[in-house]
């Protein structure tokens, strides 16, 4: 063994960042007593080096790409193109063909070899880098050997290779490439094999694809091969295909396609017992790396060689059970409009506050409804109140219901669950019956409750440090959530949904109109979500006089540019208006239920878009008018509901009814919004107290940086805090699962299997090519998409639509200046549903990959009564 050239048996962990991700995986593979894996072994990272150091000219073209987009496509190119002629035409360094050739005269200089990649950037749990880089097969010779060698090391500088990095965050000149040199096996059969299936995530599901001859025509995409299923030693699905060319060794080298006889193309590649021994040998491969894999095998002479192994990095984490029980998880984000991954410490304060018990996979938390699920009562209500806020959610656990293979029987005495309190009021009667009563001083009486306990919270705290404000933090959290469980603000919120349910369904009974509590949502009191967006447009109107101060703001993208403000005519003025409106919505950001993401208090410029948009395209006053035709739109509908109902039959009493609902809509609907504004105003103090901690942690060199906290969860850092301890290496691991994460889309539905179920609409009245989605907000609009995955990064005009994942409470102040509103997240009572109907901007929620298959500043049709959105 030397620098240059390990064979299989000698790699380690001391060692395998030597060989790249490929070879340490055949490694592991070959010490696997039941695994037959071909002999060979690997020319290492340090020979790649040694070839770069006798080239200079490498290294310059490596700095050049450094600095390459993705966007530089040309440049991409030509770089490529460079780098890629002069490996290949350079000579092989001496002492490293001199290893080489004395492995080919221990293995045997005239077998047949297969060349193969192996990057220290491949086959990594979070980037697999599959097929990026090239394969020779049937090498036969020292000389053609060599040649591969280094036409193999030309290739981690392939344009798809390149640009790839690009996309994963790589740096070009951080990546070495390892190369295997391994006997080549003159396949009957070859194929891949998934130990999750590759198109639901279920771990049960291991999935096959095979065919005959080599398979390299069927890992390029060149032939049709078989398809498998498997569970638990059963055959669960069978696809044979016709088969009509096999990849094939050349006799001159390399490889050639054959056509196969007519005869032979309809014939199975595998039998039956050839696939439940391929099953087992794919879950002991699994067992052993500790997760699904990515397999290539094949087949020659009834013996299964496998040639790959590697993690399948798209699959979507399972939440940790400590029970061989099926669980089916309901994802939180969905409903709490966030769908990006949280960093620990704000998954852990989220899963204290909640009122059910959470786990979480992925940097995303789910609730378990599996014992709701299994009681047929519960079902229905579980089902009708999930399906009423997101109708993909409906439609996923249907699926599953139907199925029947999943949910268990429900127990003899079914425990009770906090499920049964949503049981829905009933709409069958003509009178709506309130479960408490309709009185409007009690909104005012739990908000000003809220703010005595906000305060009381502010004081006390200040005098806590260590491990005693941890211990403060908890006990107040308990507050917190008994709060949140008060009878009287669960009945206000429950109260206005059912009855706007009920306004909804009677009038589109008696009337045939449709979604009328939408426009009677709009402009109501208390509401501190909407009042937040059109407070910005009075600190527009402060601003709006100074033309230097504009000026300022407009150039500026300073965190701290709010104390720059008083050297320019009007700055006090605008900096005192910027001030009292972080004083009261400065707790909010995007994604805001993670109590680490950045506070509008804590970066005030992320604000400065939309001021500026509201500088310039209101007039002074818009706050005023805008609420005021709000109210008088829902005056309006109100009195046209009213005397349309006094021409029916039983007129009087309808109208009577419908009148009193009304008015419960109005005084309850806008309190729907303020229990999140109290949470994340509470986390708002608990995380500048901890980051105060933090501080202290700090300076005793217990931490490196005061946000790193929030990899910790809330547990940990609260023993840190006790005993001053920290082993930093777990930082650092939660710092990569995070960046991980990040890139993951979660799943609207996960089971314990892995399955993941996204739902779908089932409507044939949907135009053609229309997007379909939940309508959420009447209207019919027509206008520019502005697709905008960042609220910071909004640059809207007037007439605009935007399309972005998903929006929480921190998106509003954009809603005043747009026209209508699509979202791949949401329900009906989700905050951009809310605040929609309470503007009144045409919304449809719920919409599958709208950011992907709308453009920007495309033309869109968006019709919030019909959940449709037409591309124009």
């Amino acid at each position: 063994m030397n620098a240059y050239v390990f064979e299989f048996h000698e790699i380690n962990p001391t060692n395998s960042m030597l060989v790249g991700g490929k070879a340490a995986n055949l490694a592991i593979l070959t010490q696997i007593p039941s695994i037959h894996v071909p002999t060979g072994f690997c020319l290492s990272t340090a020979a790649f080096r040694r070839m770069l150091e006798m080239n200079p000219a490498i290294s310059k073209l490596l700095e050049q790409a450094a600095l390459l987009r993705v966007a530089d496509r040309a440049a991409i190119t030509e770089l490529s193109a460079s780098l890629c002629q002069t490996i290949e035409s350079s000579p092989m360094p001496p002492e490293i063909q001199a290893a080489i050739s004395q492995k080919l005269t221990q293995f045997g200089v005239a077998t047949a070899y297969a060349i193969r990649s192996s990057a220290t950037a491949e086959d990594l749990p979070s980037a697999s880098f599959a097929g990026q880089h090239d394969s020779y097969l049937n090498v036969v010779g020292e000389a053609a050997i060599i040649q591969q060698i280094k036409a193999c090391w030309a290739s981690l500088f392939s344009e798809r290779a390149m640009i790839y990095r690009l996309q994963q965050g790589f740096d070009q000149r951080s990546v070495r490439l390892a190369v295997i040199v391994q006997a080549m096996v003159f396949a009957n059969v070859s194929g891949i094999m998934f130990t999750a299936d590759p198109i639901t995530a279920n771990r049960k599901l291991l999935a096959i694809e095979a065919s005959f001859g080599l398979g390299e025509a069927l890992v390029a995409g060149r032939v049709n091969p078989d398809s498998y299923q498997l569970r638990n030693g059963e055959i669960v699905s069978t696809s044979i295909a016709i088969k009509q060319r096999a990849s094939v060794p050349s006799k001159a080298g390399g490889t050639e396609e054959q056509p196969i006889t007519p005869k032979q193309q309809h014939q199975p590649a595998l039998s039956q017992p050839q696939l439940l021994e391929l099953e087992a040998i794919g879950r002991t491969i699994e067992q052993h790396f500790g997760q699904p894999q990515d397999i290539e095998w094949c087949l020659a002479d009834d013996q299964f060689y496998i040639v790959q192994s590697r993690p399948i990095t798209t699959l979507y984490p399972i939440p940790a059970a400590n029970d061989a029980r099926n669980h089916i998880y309901i994802s939180v984000g969905h409903q709490q409009m966030m769908t990006d991954a949280m960093k620990p410490l704000g998954l852990s304060i989220w899963q204290l506050t909640a009122g059910r018990p959470m786990v979480h996979a992925g940097g995303r938390l789910f609730v378990d409804v599996i014992d709701d699920l299994a009681v047929p009562a519960r079902r229905a209500i579980m089902v009708d109140v999930l399906g009423k806020s997101d109708p993909l959610i409906r439609s996923a656990l249907t699926t599953l219901i139907e199925r029947g293979d999943f949910i268990p029987a429900a127990p003899a005495q079914p425990a009770a669950s906090t499920l049964d309190k949503f049981k829905p009021a009933s709409a069958d009667s003509l009178e709506f019956q309130p479960t408490i009563e309709n009185d409007p001083a009690l909104v005012t009486a739990l908000i000003e409750q809220s703010e005595r306990d906000l305060a009381n919270l502010k004081q006390t705290i200040v005098a806590k440090s260590g491990a005693e404000l941890c211990d403060y933090i908890l006990h107040d959290i308990q507050q917190l959530k008994q709060s949140l469980a008060n009878p009287q603000s669960f009945g206000v919120i429950m109260n206005a949904i059912n009855a706007s349910n009920w306004l909804n369904e009677r009038m589109d009974e008696w009337l045939d109109e449709k979604n009328a509590a939408d426009s009677i949502s709009q402009s109501v009191d208390h509401n501190i979500t909407s009042a937040m967006g059109l407070a910005l447009l009075d600190v527009a109107d402060a601003i709006r006089p100074y033309p230097a101060v504009i000026n300022y703001l407009a150039q500026t993208t300073k965190p701290n540019f709010l104390a720059q403000l008083e050297q320019f005519e009007g700055g006090s003025i605008a900096q005192q208006a910027i001030e009292a409106y972080l004083a009261k919505y400065g707790m909010r950001c995007a994604g805001e239920i993670d109590i680490t993401r950045t506070r509008w208090s804590e970066n005030p410029a992320t604000l400065l878009p939309l001021m500026l948009h509201n500088i310039k395209s209101f007039t002074p006053g818009a706050s005023q008018q805008k609420f005021a035709h709000g109210r008088q739109v829902a005056f309006n509908k109100e009195h046209e509901l009213l005397a349309r109902l006094q021409q029916l039959p039983d007129g009087a009493a309808k109208a009577a009814a419908t009148k009193r609902v009304i008015d419960l809509i109005r005084n309850f609907i806008g309190y729907r919004e303020y229990p999140k504004y109290h949470i994340v105003s509470r986390y708002f103090v608990y995380k500048q107290a901890l980051l105060q901690a933090a501080e202290v942690l700090l300076q005793a060199n217990i931490l490196r940086n005061k946000s790193d906290i929030g990899y910790l969860t809330f547990a940990e850092l609260h023993e840190v805090m006790r005993t001053q301890q920290l082993d930093y290496r777990l930082v650092e691991q939660r710092r990569v699962e995070y960046s991980h994460y990040q890139k993951l889309t979660p799943p609207r539905v996960l089971t314990s299997d892995g399955e993941l179920l996204n739902g779908s609409y089932q409507r044939s009245d949907v135009p053609a090519g229309a997007l379909v989605g939940l309508p959420v907000s009447a209207g019919l609009i027509e206008g520019r998409a502005r697709v905008i995955l960042q609220m910071e990064a909004a640059t809207l005009e007037a007439g605009d639509i935007l399309v972005t994942r998903f929006t929480d409470p921190s998106w509003t102040p954009l809603f005043v200046a747009i026209h209508g509103l699509v979202t791949e997240v949401g329900g009906l009572m989700t905050h951009g549903a809310v605040i929609a109907r309470e503007y009144g901007l045409p919304a449809v929620v719920g919409v599958a990959d709208a950011t992907q298959r709308i453009r920007d500043g495309q033309r869109i049709r968006v019709d919030g009564s019909t959940g449709t959105i037409e591309l124009l």
